[in-house]
């Protein structure tokens, strides 16, 4: 059984949508680090898309070097893989959350403290 499941989305193209939730995988260890990752044909059916969508996600992940190609074989998960999407994960939400979040409060005042106990007060 493929661990994947999509409920696409029109923002976003899907194959990056098809990369992310290779990655998602990855990271939850659905897909360990050194194994075979399902073939573009059996994504491709289970999620109902042209498998060359499927493979462009892929090779967005090859090329960032988190998948690589066994010639013959099939695609596998490099080694460090899940680290190295948890890094630029932290870092794209850091970027795009966290900094803007931050000059926002500056802007209106609001404290380092004050911006704490919001986010601790909205997880409960």
């Amino acid at each position: 059984m493929i661990p994947l499941q999509l409920p696409f989305n029109a923002e976003t193209p899907i194959f990056q949508q098809i990369a992310e939730a290779i990655e998602d995988a990855i990271v939850t260890g659905a897909f360990p680090e050194e194994q075979q990752v399902p073939s573009t044909t059996e994504v491709s059916t289970r999620l109902s898309v042209n498998p060359a969508t499927v493979l462009k996600g892929m090779n967005l992940l090859v090329d960032r070097d988190i998948l690589y190609k066994k010639r013959g074989v099939g695609m596998f998960v490099r080694e460090g893989a899940a680290a190295r999407i948890l890094e630029e994960r932290r870092r794209a939400f850091k970027n795009g959350f966290v900094k803007p979040l931050l000059r926002e409060a500056e802007k209106l005042g609001i404290s380092r403290e004050t911006i704490l106990s919001m986010i601790e007060g909205g997880t409960k």
